[in-house]
């Protein structure tokens, strides 16, 4: 049984996985490799929206309650989720005009820009029996606050907020900076980022404490597609 933190990067997907005590890192093109790669018991948190949109029915609960919880500093840091339609679209004017005509309002820059990485997830859960049972969504800065019990104060972007964030894996992961310089450095910038790393890392901790995981809303809903709308973290314990 492994248990992954899965987080978007240039070069595709960048993921730790925990068997036991053991844990293991690198980069994977599509996220279907790392589904036929693990045992069907195993567990995959990954940042990208799961269960979307296809009617104005406000956005998900997950999101909004996500931002409360980072409030107030933290909040902007989760972007609105497409509407399943709006990822169709050829360009950021389509996708915007379709998600305004679905949802009543347009689509972020920021969204668009991860509106591949959404794309893949979705059409591989609504493929595959095997990713459904173990792709649970997750939010880097929500894993932060729950193992730190408060949000970041700090950018992540900025030489504070990486520091900050290195404090909360090393208590949960003495070894953390080691771990992490190793496993960006056979890297380029052009393929993977630092914050990809320390976020892929965050949620593999989640991942590796699964039974004592919550989820926001506590009571997921689920799209058209059933595919629950659902934000895990682990709790400070």
């Amino acid at each position: 049984m492994a248990h992954l933190g899965v987080d978007g990067c240039r070069a595709g997907w960048f993921y730790f996985s925990f068997e036991g005590d053991d844990l293991t890192w690198g980069l994977a093109p599509k996220v279907q490799g790392l589904v036929d790669a693990v045992p069907d018991s195993s567990t995959i948190l990954i940042d990208t929206p799961i269960g979307l949109r296809s009617a104005n029915d406000g956005e998900r609960l997950c999101d909004l309650a996500a931002r409360r919880l980072l409030s107030p500093v933290r909040h902007s840091s989760v972007f609105p989720a497409p509407s399943r339609q709006a990822l169709g679209a050829s360009s950021y004017e389509e996708a915007s005009s379709i998600n305004r005509e679905i949802l009543g309002k347009g689509l972020s820059k920021q969204t668009w820009a991860i509106a591949p990485k959404i794309r893949e997830v979705d059409g591989l859960l609504q493929s595959s029996a095997k990713a459904r049972r173990m792709l649970r969504e997750v939010h880097p800065e929500v894993c932060f606050c729950g193992l730190a019990g408060r949000p970041m104060q700090y950018s992540k972007k900025k030489r504070e907020g990486f520091e900050e964030r290195m404090e909360v894996l090393r208590t949960y992961y003495p070894e953390a900076d080691l771990i992490t310089h190793e496993a960006v450095q056979p890297h380029t910038r052009n393929e993977l980022a630092l914050d990809d790393v320390v976020d892929a890392f965050v949620a593999s901790l989640c991942a590796r404490q699964i039974g004592e995981c919550v989820s926001l809303p506590q009571q997921p809903e689920f799209d058209v597609k059933g595919l629950p709308m659902e934000i895990v973290y682990l709790p400070l314990l």
